[in-house]
């Protein structure tokens, strides 16, 4: 159920909690792969939001400086269906704004953790995802009446440059059985950059035009609010480990994803025909969306099966069995206006078990998890609204799988 804050320590604590890596006895690389399935209706039809999945690779290992405990930890999450994908619709069509765009960007991140003394630990350090900046020019002559005779010619520049945010946790050792953390995880969004350029002739029945179009479109493709996390762990026995975790989710923040554009059109049109050119574009009013800020709850599970020792006592295998459950509020505020942004309150139940060689030092773990998103409707305050009422509902899948080895 992600309820792990105050109980991690491998590669995965790039992520929950950065001061969990010097936690980690050696060097532990892992590589994992996930793969979630949406089925998201609006008024009984599949929305059509993406599958997610990708490759998700990290490393944590600690050590001593000046006799001081240290950790360093690496992960990243690749998705397998392009470097990145961006979903761009004007605010009055229908869609599910928090899902159709999640994880389908590249995401690093890199900490640090020390711990000063034997009941504290604490990391620190920085995550990066991919944004996307793009140009294209086209220049040259086209023909109506010829097309095949067109001399045109075009040029596509796209990057992806990275945008930062920072991240910290504290673990606090209470005594053996118990331990609590706190983690912050900044906030981001990735904007999109497309600047165009189309600079020809038009050659229509003879007679030619030169034409200039520029266009420039922002966007947020997507948008990480910050979190503030409080955990606990307690452990009454060394095969069982009971976790929750709160999380203050600041939703208010969020900006509004609809594509801000500019666009101007420029044209000779000789005098012999009547045409009035648009000129430049009206910019789109972006509506103030007030989401409001969540705090999500987060319990969990781990016991480790009894029985797989060999007659000294040694353990020969381990099978740990987890389970999960998480509740998001939907911090989407009833959508009556000119904005459809779809969200649902979202029930999360997961289940986990995983082989543990001590010998060969190498685990994997497998998950699963299915969440629900009861009904929804959403009730229009004009009659004349374009859109109309709708009702929203939907499940997601997730599946997953890690292999970790332990190096010393």
């Amino acid at each position: 159920g992600g309820a792990i804050a105050a109980d991690v320590s491998d590669f995965s604590a790039n992520y929950y909690n950065p001061a969990g890596i010097v936690g980690e006895d050696g060097i532990r690389i892992g590589v994992g792969y996930f793969w979630a399935e949406n089925n998201l209706r609006i008024n009984g039809r599949d929305s059509a939001v993406k599958s997610s999945h990708g490759v998700s690779f990290g490393i944590a290992a600690s050590g001593k400086i000046f006799g001081l405990p240290l950790g360093l930890g690496i992960a990243t999450h690749i998705p397998d269906e392009g470097l990145s994908r961006l979903t761009a619709l004007r605010q009055e069509i229908p869609r599910w704004e928090l899902y159709d765009n999640r994880s389908s960007v590249i995401y690093l991140a890199a900490n640090l953790a020390i711990r000063p003394w034997d009941f504290l630990e604490i990391g620190g350090g920085m995550s990066f995802l991919a944004a996307t900046r793009g140009r294209f020019e086209i220049t040259g002559a086209a023909d109506l009446l010829h097309p095949y005779d067109s001399h045109l010619r075009h040029e596509v520049d796209v990057d992806l440059t990275s945008v930062r945010y920072p991240q910290a946790g504290v673990l606090l050792h209470l005594a053996k059985a118990a331990s609590l953390a706190l983690v912050y995880r900044g906030q981001t969004n990735l904007d999109l950059q497309l600047d165009g350029k189309i600079d020809a002739t038009i050659n229509a029945v003879g007679i030619e035009v030169p034409l200039a179009y520029e266009l420039q479109a922002r966007t947020v493709q997507a948008f990480l609010p910050q979190q503030l996390v409080v955990g606990a762990s307690w452990k009454p026995h060394d095969s069982l480990h009971i976790n929750a975790d709160l999380t203050w989710v600041n939703w208010s923040g969020y900006k509004n994803p609809t594509a801000k554009t500019i666009a101007k059109l420029e044209a000779e049109v000789p005098p012999e025909f009547p045409v009035e050119l648009p000129g430049e574009l009206r910019q789109t009013v972006l509506e103030k969306l007030y989401f409001a800020d969540r705090i999500v709850p987060r319990v969990g599970i781990e016991w480790y099966l009894p029985g797989f020792n060999d007659k000294g006592g040694a353990p020969i295998l381990r099978v740990p069995v987890r389970a999960g459950f998480v509740y998001e509020k939907s911090p989407v505020p009833p959508q009556t206006g000119t904005t459809n942004l779809v969200d649902n309150d979202r029930f999360t139940g997961s289940i986990g078990f995983g082989v543990e060689i001590p010998v060969a030092r190498v685990s994997l773990d497998v998950h699963g998890a299915i969440s629900g998103l009861p009904e929804r409707i959403t009730l229009k305050n004009s009659p004349a609204n374009l859109v109309g009422d709708y009702r929203a509902e939907g499940e997601m899948i997730n599946v997953g799988t890690t292999l970790k080895g332990l190096f010393k």
